[in-house]
Formats: structure tokens, sequence, C-alpha cells
């Protein structure tokens, strides 16, 4: 799961023919007990996949203006639009890699990426190769690194719900309401947003499920020549990968999940999002309490409480009249909500808006506000926006009633308020949607699924610790790495010794611990004394 942006607020790869006995078929009944329509959808990706064994990839060197620097090689991966229709309509997956860095006795194939979203884009997974990451350096020994754009993302067919430069334009809405005269504001922003996906993507929508990107991500594994998947999934993409273990589970052959998306099929997507509200309130206070803790850098308060203040008068003084014309409540929520989400973050908010205490508004502005000369990286923004809310959607039935909406929000605000509005709104535009809504599919272990590593830190806020919990139960055999009394979003990005070693060895060897562990919090971020 991403950060909200608010509405009106992560070796030689053989290509040519192969064998066709090489590749080993879907699980015989997987796809077709859990998916709605699965048989002939796994009879599609069958077929899909087939094909793609064949065809294999034509890698290039990038075109340039996609922003991936040699050697870093890109290339497509054809997929029906339906996999029901697998003769029928098709679209572009875009692919890229880096290869691996030992010898070929060392190379154990290809290592897929998800970074989250719905909407993110893997395309820049291959640098930790080529920009000589020592976290990767062992992996990068062993396995090309593989990016793709998800269907609808970036490069692979991608979707538009609004034009990019309104979608940035600020200041929106105060998400918090004041009135039912509010909330009817943001009603009627949210049902627009679902109209506009439907004028400008329609077509699409019915197709972008969570289901169909596992079946894409089968087809780039035939279209790469590996037999298995080896997958390594973060947020959202920790349930992309338990949805392709569930229906795929004879395909995978080493898979890591960090920051972990609760699969139950009660809590996609309605519920997750309540339960993120909660755990990013905690998480802000976690990061509030240090910020108290520094205020010989900082200045913005001894106590949580006194940080908190802060909060409240700069969350006040934007909405009275926004910060350089352009920075109010929505941009703050949509700027500070970074620091709940990763600790690298941590230092650069507070600093920003020490500085704004001080009297200097042009950072604030700056990292808050939009930047309307940014053209690609609106129209990316908007597209991650616009597939985030059309996969939602499309995974799982929401509710089309207000006074459910209304009642529940209202209830976690006044417990969570720091991102429980904003949120709501965010999601709101599932409740009139215009596409069919599916419903969810129920991840469990099948027959052939190996272990899998999950790693996860216990206050993280975009996934909160139970999500771990419930996937090692339903994945059995798996192994669960805590990092405890840590928060940030994605842990296996981050040096953490215990945590790092682990990963390693996993992907390496496919061992792992006899029993789940538990690790020590990764190191706090320390600010610079001169800082101002």
């Amino acid at each position: 799961m991403r950060p909200t942006s608010i509405l009106g607020a992560a070796g030689t790869v053989v290509t040519g023919a192969l064998v066709a006995g090489l590749l080993t078929a879907p699980t015989a009944g997987a796809d077709e007990q859990r998916v709605p329509g699965g048989a002939a959808e796994a009879r599609g990706v069958r077929i899909a996949a087939e094909r793609a064994a064949k065809a294999g990839i034509d890698w290039q060197d990038c075109p340039a203006d996609w922003g991936l620097e040699k050697p870093i090689q890109c290339g497509f991966v054809t997929v029906p639009v339906d996999y029901a229709r697998p003769y029928g309509r098709t679209i572009k997956i875009a692919v890229d890699r880096a290869r691996s860095t030992g010898t070929a006795s060392e190379r154990q194939g290809s290592l897929v990426y998800n970074p989250g979203g719905p909407g993110g884009s893997g395309m820049k997974f291959p640098r930790r190769i080529t920009a000589k990451s020592p976290l990767w350096a062992n992996t990068a020994k062993a396995y090309d690194f593989v990016g793709f754009d998800p269907r609808g993302v970036g490069h692979s067919a991608p979707i538009s719900c609004v034009d990019p430069q309104q979608f940035v334009k600020a200041p929106k809405p105060d998400p918090v309401p004041d009135s039912e005269a509010d909330k009817r504001a943001q009603r009627r922003l949210a049902r627009a947003y679902a109209d506009g996906c439907a004028q400008r993507s329609g077509d699409l929508l019915p197709y972008l499920t969570t289901p169909n990107t596992a079946r894409d991500i089968d087809v780039v594994r035939a279209a790469l020549g590996e037999k298995k998947l080896n997958y390594l999934g973060v947020s959202y993409g920790t349930y992309l990968g338990a949805v392709y273990g569930t229906l795929f589970p004879g395909h995978v052959r080493r898979m890591v999940v960090d920051s972990v998306v609760n699969p139950a099929q009660d809590n996609i997507w309605y519920q997750a999002n309540l339960e993120q509200d909660i755990a990013f309130e905690g998480r802000f206070k976690d990061w509030e309490n240090w910020v108290a803790q520094h205020d010989d850098v900082f200045h913005l308060g001894t106590t949580q409480a006194a940080v908190q203040r802060g909060w409240e008068k700069i969350r006040a003084t934007a909405k009275k009249k926004p910060i350089g014309g352009v920075v109010g409540p929505a941009e703050l929520v949509n700027y500070f909500q970074s620091a709940a989400y990763y600790d690298s973050s941590w230092v650069p908010v507070a600093e920003t808006w020490s500085k704004y205490v001080a009297g200097d508004e042009k950072p604030l502005i700056q990292a808050a506000g939009p930047d309307l000369t940014n053209t690609a990286g609106n129209i990316a923004a908007e597209n991650s926006n616009a597939v985030y809310t059309a996969v939602e959607c499309a995974d799982a039935k929401w509710p089309t009633s207000w006074a459910k909406w209304d009642r529940d929000n209202t209830r976690v605000a006044r417990k969570a308020p720091f991102m429980t509005w904003a949120n709501a709104w965010m999601n709101l535009p599932c409740a009139t949607w215009r596409a069919p809504q599916q419903n969810p599919v129920e991840v469990t272990t099948h027959k052939g699924l190996p272990q899998t590593l999950i790693v996860q830190s216990t206050r993280d806020a975009a996934t909160p610790y139970a999500g771990a919990v419930e996937l090692h139960q339903r994945f059995r055999g798996s192994r669960l790495i805590t990092e405890k009394d840590a928060g940030s979003h994605g842990v296996t990005g981050l040096v953490n010794p215990c945590i790092n070693s682990r990963v390693d060895t996993y992907l390496l060897t496919g061992k792992v611990d006899d029993r789940d562990v538990v690790c020590a919090p990764h190191a706090t971020p320390e600010p610079a004394k001169a800082a101002k």
C-alpha cells in the first residue's frame, strides 16, 4: 500500500523457443477453485505462458525517456487483457533487468520485484545491481534483478482518471470535514473521480485486478525462461505475492514478502484502510516523540504533546490561509505522512517544519506544494493514483452506503484523526465504482508451495503487523522475521544485519531458521546537530 494522495485530494536470461515440457502448467485446481471463472482463466494463463516462452523477451537498451541507463535492458511481454479470452485483445507488460554479477555457476535465475501500490512501478529495481547496493551484493551474484510495470502502470497500457495537471493542483479541500456540507462536497469529488476513471479508462477497468496481475507475473516468468518464480514483494507487493502463491503454488521457487497486507478476505480493502488509519496514528506519535527528544535541533517542543500542538497549529494556519497559496491541510497531511511511513523521512520532514517555524516557508512550499512544471512526474503521479483506485475498487465489493462510510470513519477519526478522513476520501470512489467488483481471492496454502519468508516491523503504519501474522498462518511452513519496536515500511531495504543476513541466506540457499525470529530494531535516525 502506498502513501495517500488526497482527492480533489521495489545473469543471462534464456530467450527464444523453449521445450514445452520445461514449463509446468499452473497447479491443477488452484486458480479454478479460488477465483470465479477460474477454469477459463487458468487455461488462458497456460496459453499465454506457452506463447511467451516461445517468444521470449527481445532485450534492448531502454528507451532514453525511460530514464534507465545501461547496462539495464528493457523489453515487453504480451498478455491477454482478459485471461478468459486468451486469443482476444492483448496489452504489453514493460519489463527490465540487470544481469547477475556472479559466475555462471553462481547464477540461480531471475528475481522479480514488485514495490507496492497498487500502482507502483518496479522498473528501478535493477538499479540495486547497477548501483552496487551493498545490501544486495550477495543476492546480485545469484540473480538477474527484474522489474516490471504492472498492467495499467507506466509503460504497461497506462490508465488515467483525470487530467494530470488538475490532479496535482493545490490547495485541495481540507480532508477533515467541519460540516455535512463539507462531506457532501467530498462525496461529489469522489463520484466525479470514479466517473472520470470510467470515461477515460473504462475498457480496461474490469481487468485491473490483483489476480490478473498475478497471472501476468506467471506469463513474465515463462517469458524469462524460468520454470519457477523467485519473487520479492513489498507492501501491496506482498498481497500480489500471496495471490500468486495461492494461484500458482507449484511455480514458486523462493518468495520474500516484506511489510505485509493482511490477506483475509474480509480485510480487502475497506477494512484494511480503517486498520491503517489507527496504525498511522500510532506511528505518527512515534515520530513526534522522536522530534521532542531532539528539541535541541528542531525546536518544535520537548514532549510529544507539545509537538502535536505544533502540528495542530500549522494545520490550522494552513486551513485559514494556505502557505504560499498552495499548501493547505491536505498538502500538509500528504507530506507529513511520509514521516509515519519511512524512518528515512524523519529528519527531512522535521527539518522542513523547523525551518518553517523559524520563519522560512520556502522549503515547506517546495516539499509539500505541487510542481506544475514537472509534467512527466505529474503524469506518473496521476497514473499511480488511478491504478491504486482501480485495483482496490475491482478486487473486492465495497460498501455503497454512505451512512456506513460516515459511521465507520467518524468512529475511527475520534481516536486516529491524523489520516482517517484523508484515507476515506481517497477510497470513496469505490462506493460508486462503475466497473465490476470481485470477491477477493482466498489466500491459502496449496500443495507445492515452498517455504516463504515473511519480514515485518511491529509498528508499521501502512501494513499493520497483524497482516504478517495472518499470512504466516495461511502459508503453512512459512517463517516470520519480526523487527521489534520498529515501524519503517519496507524492512528488507534497511540496514539490520539480523534481517539482511537471513534474507540473503534464504534467497541464496532456500534455508530458513528452524523457528520464527525476532530481531532488534534497526538504528534510529539521528539528525545533524547543525540543523536549524
